[in-house]
């Protein structure tokens, strides 16, 4: 900026620049935000805006690019989406009213994590700001995250930082705080984590952390959030909060209740088993088609996506819930029209959550209020397609089916004293809409969905054969909501005579209102949007009382509005007052005149004005309501997640299956979803089984057999099962599963330096580390990144450590080209052979997808290589090296059992000894040598060299030499 001269106004911009240095600055001037210097340069290359300068004559110009105001919103969401931090500065004063300079201050810094706008946001996705801090000496840490758009927010604490990391990759914030000098793991740079760079004190220090969160959440201790002996949290917790008051520029009192999460009350997964699942995204990294959500998503509303992305990111692992779902989940299967007339009824809902928090936090425009509107005569179409499900209307009077006023006074309108108080125990307390751990405390969930002493209650017995009825506890579920329903009639009604249907975008520009709302802006509104009748009647009244045909009405901006008459017009009455004169004509004004031209030109700025003033009275008794809004935005998600689970399993054929709290998994005819969807009718179903005689599958088979189908499905079928949801299976048995494991395919990951194999080795040391007893593991592939022998032992120890396990063996599904792992079955309890079939015909193989008992043959990988164009010359000269080889290794093998003599040839893996008579067979190690039992029991520690020598001359003569027994 050296030689620029600056202005009072570029002074100005730059004390407000200095005070934001790691952001673009919006700077208001007029009607439009305009950025200068570096930030110019930076938004005209990101938002492709002509970049111009300011004194472009002078020696040193300033670089200056802009945006028109009414349409920042889009160029905002731009920068956000690229990563950028933006700080608005607006006029905080009327330029009417200045002296001088216009003030002007950042009201508000937008971040990547702190949106509330619709264009910056994906509907169904959450928008995570999440802070992670660890105490190093207390070897303890916390990580927070919260939507600020809906109010959610929740936390873990961990005494391992591995866990906490692993929880912000499967979180996917769109920002994550760390306090400085705390230097993340490399894979959070992979993954393509935001980090914003927080200083550690004041935000993450405990005590004034501890008063944030108590002013935040209105409670007197901490205790009551249960995160009173969870100080790491805490400060995470905190870090949260000061960043929003800083970057929002106020209180912050809109979040929901905080609750951490219940690791004990919900089946986990990984971020890995999330990636190699492909539940919201591809193994390539993109969405949509190819994911599990893609599928399954059938809910309408933005709150009823977000609430299943919730569920399937954290399905439930007591049984109560599960099956309480699948009671509503059923009703909505088995009755079509409830479903339909619930889909209509959910189509005309917009983003209760969001509109309520944008609302609350005067960050609405007039657009907002008429979506809301709509939305709330949306929950009185959806009450009366509840109430029309015969047997489901509640017992007063007021609210029966039939009664003659399907909207009764009594339901939905509600005192101020209970506007804030509704619908707490549907579904655990949801008065903040879906918010909680993680999607809420499902504690209450049974009594609102069944009976609170039904078969479904939390401390009642479950067993596989619970009967399923669904009309009997899903009725009785729908008349618990209903009967604390709230259609929030009131402001619907506020908002009905308020607004127009289609506003202006802006607030200050007028015309907001409908005619009858107040009566002082009904007078305004008949001058500003008839003031040119009364200007046409009063040039009538002069013509006709000054018998003047010819007199005219003129107007501009120098001298406003005037008659006008020729200078040949003859007889000019008393009250006209010249105005201007011109070459053949003269203009004059009356004190009527000048009096109605006040009255417009008034009119229009106190329309403005009041307008204003109303809109913010409006604002203010909607934001009241706030927990109302949430309220209803957490039943109206469950519905849409209830009915759109139902939606997928009438579309998919799917079933409902039973849940048991043994460990036995029993699945017909499965399928897997995705795979289903993409092939349509030609998809195969499979059974499969765990149980304790069939605890460890050995799975063999080709290359594109469907091995890795089969192990994905039943992966699925059991995160569907704990989500409440029908499953692709014409009918299944799932034992509760805490933690899904899924290592399949081979990556790598160049931006750690990892190599494939060394990713395939991280994530089976987690999966050795973790699993449980109820855990269930997929596996596929272990040791293919690495040599033949060492793959093959790898695998082998992989598979005897899951077996032997737990008392049993973990439940695991291990899909392998080493054959030699098939003679685990009969050795070690548990362990089942299976294979993926395949028949061949007239020297081709075709692929039967089909799971059947015992071990493959054989790989034929050179018959999948034909199979996938390789040439046919490639293609037969592997054919002579695989012959070859087996020749070779069949003739290594026998010189060790003593059928044949030396030869060249690759040393069997240590203790497997080749059968004779069979190709590329192996066995378990038979007796052991006696030499080797002798050395086993010597006691090395206690021998003398002497006595050394002496035991291995015994040794040579008795097993090495020419004269040895």
């Amino acid at each position: 900026m050296n030689g620029v001269k600056l202005t009072p106004m570029l002074e100005q911009y730059l004390r407000v620049k200095s005070e934001y240095p790691d952001t673009l600055l919006f700077y208001r001037m007029g009607d439009f935000y305009e950025l200068f210097f570096e930030d110019a340069v930076t938004a005209s290359r990101e938002l492709q805006i002509t970049l111009t300068s300011r004194n472009p004559g002078a020696a040193s110009p300033v670089p200056m690019a802009g945006v028109p105001h009414h349409a920042a919103d889009g160029y905002l969401s731009q920068l956000l989406e690229k990563g950028f931090r933006v700080a608005v500065c607006d006029q905080i004063e009327d330029p009417k009213l200045a002296k001088g300079l216009v003030k002007r201050a950042v009201t508000r810094v937008l971040t990547p994590g702190t949106t509330v706008e619709d264009a910056s946001l994906r509907a169904k996705e959450h928008n995570y700001l999440a802070a992670l801090f660890w105490d190093e000496r207390e070897k303890a840490g916390g990580l927070a995250w919260a939507d600020f758009s809906t109010g959610e927010w929740s936390g873990l604490f961990s005494r391992d930082q591995a866990r906490l990391w692993q929880w912000a990759i499967k979180m996917s914030p769109r920002e994550l705080l760390l306090p400085d000098g705390f230097e993340p793991p490399r894979q959070i740079a992979a993954v393509g984590l935001q980090i914003s760079r927080y200083p550690a004190r004041p935000h993450f220090d405990l005590a004034p952390a501890t008063q944030r969160i108590l002013a935040a959440q209105g409670v007197a201790d901490l205790a009551v959030l249960d995160v009173a002996d969870k100080p790491p949290l805490v400060r995470a917790m905190g870090a949260i909060l000061s960043y929003l008051i800083q970057t929002q520029k106020q209180d912050i009192t809109h979040l929901s209740p905080f609750r951490p999460v219940n690791l004990s009350k919900h089946m986990l997964l990984d971020e890995v088993t999330e990636r190699n699942l492909e539940i919201f995204r591809r193994l390539d990294g993109k969405k949509g088609p190819g994911t599990l959500v893609h599928v399954l998503d059938r809910t309408i509303t933005p709150m009823g996506g977000r609430l299943l992305e919730s569920m399937l990111r954290q399905p439930w692992l007591e049984s109560a819930p599960i099956l309480a779902t699948q009671e509503a989940v059923s009703l909505f299967v088995t009755d079509g029209a409830l479903r339909d007339a619930v889909r209509c009824a959910l189509d005309s809902v917009y983003d209760l959550e969001r509109l309520a928090a944008r609302i609350y936090l005067n960050r609405c425009a007039p657009k907002d209020f008429v979506a809301l509107r709509q939305s709330l005569f949306g929950l009185a179409a959806l009450r009366a397609a509840l109430l029309a499900v015969p047997g489901n209307a509640p017992a007063s009077d007021a609210c029966r089916a039939d009664d003659e006023n399907p909207e009764p006074a009594s339901v939905g309108v509600m005192s101020s004293d209970e506007s804030c108080n509704v619908l707490s125990d549907v579904s655990g307390d949801v008065s903040s809409g879906v918010s909680g751990d993680v999607f809420g405390d499902i504690s209450g969930l049974d009594s609102a969905l069944g009976r609170a002493d039904g078969p479904y209650a939390p401390d009642s017995p479950v067993t596989p054969d619970s009967p399923v009825t669904p009309a009997s506890g899903a009725l009785a579920g729908l008349a618990a909501v209903l009967a604390q329903w709230d259609d929030l009639s009131d402001i619907r009604d506020l908002l009905t005579r308020a607004f127009v249907d289609a506003p202006p975008p802006l607030v200050t520009e007028g015309g907001l209102f409908l005619p009858g709302y107040r009566p002082e802006l009904d007078e305004l509104m008949e001058l500003t949007e008839h003031g040119e009748g009364r200007l046409k009647e009063l040039l009538a009244e002069e013509q006709q009382a000054s018998n003047l045909p010819r007199l005219k009405l003129g107007f501009n901006r120098v001298f406003g509005y005037y008659f006008e008459l020729t200078k040949s017009g003859g007889y000019v009455p008393e009250h006209f007052e010249r105005r201007q004169t011109l070459a053949d004509r003269e203009r004059y004004v009356t004190p009527r005149l000048k009096e109605l031209e006040e009255r417009l030109m008034e009119a229009g700025e106190k329309r403005k004005a009041l307008e204003y003033s109303l809109f913010r009275e409006v604002r203010e008794t909607v934001a009241a309501c706030r927990q109302r809004l949430a309220s209803m935005a957490g039943v109206v998600a469950r519905l849409d997640v209830w009915q759109g689970l139902a939606e997928a399993a009438v579309r998919w054929d799917w079933t409902r299956p039973q849940i048991h709290e043994g460990l036995a998994m029993e699945i017909r005819a499965g399928r897997h979803p995705v795979v289903e969807a993409a092939a349509g009718g030609d998809y195969i179903p499979n059974d499969l089984t765990l149980d304790d005689d069939r605890r460890v599958l050995l799975i063999t088979g080709p290359n594109m057999a469907g091995k890795s189908t089969v192990l994905r499905q039943t992966a699925i079928i059991a995160v569907l099962a704990q989500i409440g949801s029908f499953v692709p299976a014409a009918s299944a048995r799932v034992g509760l599963v805490d933690r899904v494991f899924c290592r399949v395919g081979a990556s790598d990951n160049l931006a750690m330096g990892q190599s494939t194999f060394m990713v395939e080795m991280s994530e089976t040391a987690r999966i050795l580390r973790q699993a449980g007893k109820r855990s269930l593991v997929v596996l596929d592939e272990i040791g293919r990144g690495t040599s033949t022998f060492d793959g093959l032992a790898l695998a082998w120890a992989v598979a005897e450590a899951l077996a032997d396990r737990e008392e049993g063996g973990v439940r695991t599904l291990f899909a392998t080209h080493y054959h030699e792992l098939t003679r685990l079955e009969g050795v070690l309890p548990g362990v089942r052979n299976y294979n993926i079939a395949i028949k061949q015909w007239r020297g081709d193989i075709i692929f039967l997808r089909r799971l059947v008992p015992g071990p493959a043959d054989r790989s034929y990988g050179i018959e999948v290589a034909r199979l996938a164009g390789v040439p046919r010359a490639v293609v037969r000269r592997a054919g002579e090296i695989l012959e070859e080889l087996e020749k070779t290794r069949d003739a290594a093998a026998g010189e060790r059992a003593g059928h044949g003599p030396k030869s060249a040839g690759q040393p069997a893996l240590p203790g497997i000894f080749a059968n004779p008579g069979t190709t590329g067979e192996t066995c378990l190690p038979c007796t052991a040598h006696p030499l080797s039992l002798e050395l086993a029991a010597l006691d090395v520690d206690r021998i003398t060299p002497l006595e050394a020598l002496r035991m291995l001359g015994d040794f040579k003569s008795r097993y090495g030499g020419e004269n040895a027994s």
